[in-house]
């Protein structure tokens, strides 16, 4: 019997030498070069109503390796460049799958610069790992152990908008074993005058991070307002601003990865409402507010680790009234503004406005589980679909995001 361990991306900060630096950066470019030329005969192709796959941008990329202007090309690492192609592939059938909007081109600025190496364009020996086109290992800084006989399957190298190195390896982890299985199950209320709401009564504060970098941002932006475009000292100031978003995700990821981590060991179910953050974001008074609670990401962390550890998390639909129904005799209020935190209902039941949405989530949640995520609640939503959604499922479930 063959046992599959499930994947792990370990990420390392790392100082690259002059030398290393100079070929990452070209690396970059000639990925987003190769990407960007890609998407464009791919485009252009599906105006003729024609389709270009993976095999033809393939034989593509040898075309532009051997004209006069493209020559380049040849110079780095030849994976990254088929990987990027093999990203686009991917980027399109989650198109024509209905998941995703049309592939962009990617920005010199604005995108994420990154490479991936497969095991063909990587040395990993001895805990010193070696890139191709390089006569160096890179100088990582081992933060954590990579699991004991490690082979890394896949290693991606990035650098983050304030200049930091990091490089990603993809390792199968033996360690990441389920949980003994618990009774415990909790219903889990987001929110922004308290990060979480547990159906225990528990309520976890809401360090709002950006809040408290506000000033120090504020300065950096207005430092950059005033520099010259193009200029050496722009560069320098939105350097500045761009280490003090760092700082602020930082930390924010630092607190979500404990607090996800907790609740998952502790409960056997955890019930969660679908939120639609992009569209509450448009929202001018709480967008703000919302994009530094991060609740998207909070619900991500929670789904992947639900499924390394043996867990099971209950989304419930977004129109279910969990907070204007009461938890104790069922009746449904009227409407009820976000000011409103305590109520009493007609039964007499005095209820925490957040405790009692949570208590709500988690009873129709637990009904989902027992009896099939398909059995309608005590009442419909205001739009006669069922209160309770399939547990989110994920290609790429168990991998974290790089």
């Amino acid at each position: 019997m063959t046992v599959t361990h499930v994947k792990r991306a370990f990420k390392y900060r790392f100082h690259p030498t002059d030398a290393q630096t100079a070929e990452l950066s070209r690396t970059f470019g000639c990925v987003r070069k190769v990407y960007n030329l890609a998407l464009a005969a791919r485009t252009e192709a599906w105006t003729r109503q024609e389709r270009v796959n993976y095999n033809q941008t393939s034989a593509m990329l040898t075309a532009w390796k051997k004209t006069e202007e493209l020559a380049y090309l040849s110079d780095v690492s030849s994976v990254p460049l088929q990987q990027c192609l093999r990203h686009l592939q991917t980027a399109f059938a989650n198109f024509f799958g209905k998941q995703a909007k049309y592939p962009r081109f990617k920005s010199k600025k604005k995108s994420r610069k990154s490479a991936e190496y497969t095991t063909s364009g990587f040395r990993f020996r001895d805990g010193m790992l070696t890139l191709a086109k390089m006569t160096e290992p890179l100088d990582i800084v081992w933060s954590r152990p990579l699991p004991e006989g490690a082979s890394p399957s896949t290693v991606t190298v990035s650098q983050d908008a304030a200049g930091r190195w990091f490089v990603s390896l993809l390792c199968e982890d033996p360690s990441v074993q389920p949980l003994p299985a618990t009774g415990a199950a909790v219903g889990v209320d987001v929110g922004l005058d308290h990060l979480l709401t547990l159906s225990t009564g528990e309520k976890v504060a809401n360090p709002r991070h950006e809040r408290k970098d506000r000033a120090r941002l504020a300065k950096a932006q207005r430092n950059l307002a005033k520099k010259q475009k193009g200029s050496n000292n722009r560069a320098k100031a939105r350097l500045k601003v761009a280490r003090v978003h760092a700082r602020i995700a930082d930390r924010r990821r630092d607190h979500l990865h404990k607090l996800s981590t907790r609740l998952v060991r502790e409960n056997q179910t955890l019930v969660i409402e679908d939120l639609t953050v992009r569209n509450m974001l448009k929202n001018r008074a709480l967008a703000r507010a919302i994009s530094d609670a991060a609740w998207a990401e909070f619900r991500s962390m929670l789904e992947y680790k639900a499924a390394w550890y043996g867990r099971d998390v209950v989304v419930v639909d977004r129109f279910f009234p969990s907070s204007k129904l009461c938890s104790n005799c069922g009746a449904l209020q009227g409407k009820m503004p976000l000011h409103v935190r305590t109520w009493t209902c007609a039964c007499g039941a005095i209820h925490d406005r957040d405790v009692n949405a949570a208590s709500n989530l988690l009873a129709v949640g637990l009904t989902a589980s027992v009896c099939g995520a398909g059995v309608r609640p005590q009442r419909s939503t205001p739009s006669g679909q069922s209160a309770v959604k399939q547990k989110p499922q994920r290609a790429t479930a168990g991998i974290p995001r790089l």
